[in-house]
């Protein structure tokens, strides 16, 4: 019975964040139910004292990464730097190779650490119109942006500032730049197995006669490539915020040590901080401080007169982000408190291996929430502890865990109620029967490549 209860809470968050509700108000409604099927009395102390304190522990680690991301994709997108990217990549690649073209566009955006969600609005004008110049179906859009955007510049390449290489580091004591090798193999199979699938896709289309097709809708305007910043400018504000990205991950452990003691006259008691839990976090807000700050330096004119409003916007996009995945959070806390959870922990840990365990089950909780971050966190918060004991009984590297766990939370994430692929269907006025193939295509293969990635590890032990 205590199985079927936490079964079915996972079941019904997953069931609301698919029809659209807010995971804010159902994921503590999901948890606390579940506690008042198993010990009614338990239910506003597990909402105080568990659900509010994961929820908060959260917040206060990551809201400023989701804060200062979503500015930092706004300022790019107010100075024209991500038009002019976007222009420059296709005009080197060519128009002829749309897919390639796009792909690589949104690479270039997220791994210099642009919102995912900012690089959908960013890049569809430029997709859609190359897609219509080459008469390539419009329904391989989105599975073209998924390749490019939502997957190995998400979590698999070393040093990406994407939210989901950033959360494993305060569970492992790792940085960004954790397991780099295993990260760029599992990159490069998803690139090349990607880039085969679109293309499988665009000669099967091309065989039937399929162009763009007609009556579509929300078609953009015609891209104007005039008045656009040189794309050399356009791109220094993303390498600032990767080179400052590792710089500070390197200099944080000389500066602060292994512990930080802080003493303020007011206080009666000194801040005391584990550094290698946050280096990687402080890090990544730092370089994303300095590379907005780049952004208004080098287009000020064009920034300050929207600033107010876009970083309006961007401020609220980050707050519901940060409070959805951190909802997931509390609610994860709150499941792996109950005694039906012990029986999916314990099947979990009868898979031998560690790192297939820790593959599966935050891949599947990512899954079953729609969120890579949050299933991750979830997955993290309930099982780490025993992640951990397993590999240092193996020999197993902190850094293995990392890169697994972050490749493993971009995989069956990206399920139809995701967030993100909500977001992106809406915008190229596309609906899941026409496109969702493709974007679970490319999920799958992210699947595969965390799979491929382990068992690379056991044949050579590179990391």
């Amino acid at each position: 019975m205590s199985f079927a209860i936490t079964l079915a809470a996972l079941c019904f968050l997953m069931f609301v964040a698919y029809r659209g509700f807010s995971v804010i108000m159902f994921a503590p409604v999901a948890a606390l139910l579940a506690v008042l099927l198993t010990d009614p009395a338990a239910v506003l102390p597990v909402y105080s004292g568990l659900f509010m304190d994961k929820m908060v522990v959260f917040v206060k680690l990551y809201f400023p990464v989701f804060m200062l991301g979503a500015i930092f994709g706004k300022v790019i997108e107010l100075s024209g730097f991500s038009q002019s990217i976007v222009s420059a990549v296709i005009r080197l690649v060519g128009r002829e190779r749309a897919v390639l073209s796009i792909v690589l566009v949104c690479n270039i955006l997220t791994y210099g650490g642009v919102s995912l969600f900012v690089v959908v609005f960013a890049v569809y004008p430029f997709a859609a119109e190359v897609f219509r110049q080459g008469n390539l179906p419009k329904r391989l859009i989105p599975g073209t942006i998924a390749l490019g955007a939502f997957s190995y510049t998400m979590d698999s390449l070393p040093g990406t500032p994407q939210i989901q290489n950033i959360i494993p580091a305060s569970f492992f004591g790792t940085n960004a730049y954790a397991a780099p090798w295993l990260g760029i193999i599992g990159a490069v199979f998803i690139f090349i197995f990607g880039m085969a699938y679109l293309g499988w896709r665009m000669r099967q289309a091309a065989a039937a006669g399929e162009g763009y097709g007609t009556g579509h809708t929300n078609e953009p305007e015609p891209v104007e490539p005039a008045a656009l910043a040189n794309p050399m400018v356009a791109i220094l504000p993303l390498v600032i915020v990767g080179v400052l990205n590792k710089l500070f991950t390197i200099a944080m452990p000389h500066v602060y040590g292994a512990s930080n003691e802080t003493t303020l006259v007011g206080l009666d008691h000194p801040i005391v901080t584990a550094i290698p839990g946050i280096a990687a976090i402080w890090a990544l807000e730092l370089a994303l401080l300095v590379g907005i700050l780049s952004v208004v330096v080098l287009a000020w004119r064009l920034v300050s007169q929207r600033f107010a409003d876009g970083t309006r916007v961007a401020i609220g996009g980050s707050l519901l982000a940060s409070m959805n995945t951190a909802s997931e959070y509390g609610f994860g806390a709150v499941i792996a408190a109950l005694p039906g959870f012990l029986v999916i922990k314990d099947a979990l840990a009868a898979i031998p291996n560690p790192l297939v365990n820790e593959a599966i089950s935050v891949t599947a909780l990512a899954g079953i929430t729609g969120s890579a971050s949050g299933g991750m966190s979830i997955a993290l918060a309930a099982l780490s502890g025993q992640f951990i004991a397993a590999a240092k009984a193996t020999g197993i590297p902190m850094e293995v865990l990392h890169r697994v766990a972050s490749m493993a939370s971009g995989g069956m994430d990206t399920l139809p109620h995701n967030g993100a692929v909500i977001t992106l269907l809406a915008v190229t006025g596309l609906t899941h029967r026409q496109s969702y193939k493709d974007i679970f295509a490319i999920t799958c293969l992210k699947t595969a490549a965390v799979f491929v990635v382990i068992a690379v590890y056991y044949l050579t032990g590179i990391v």
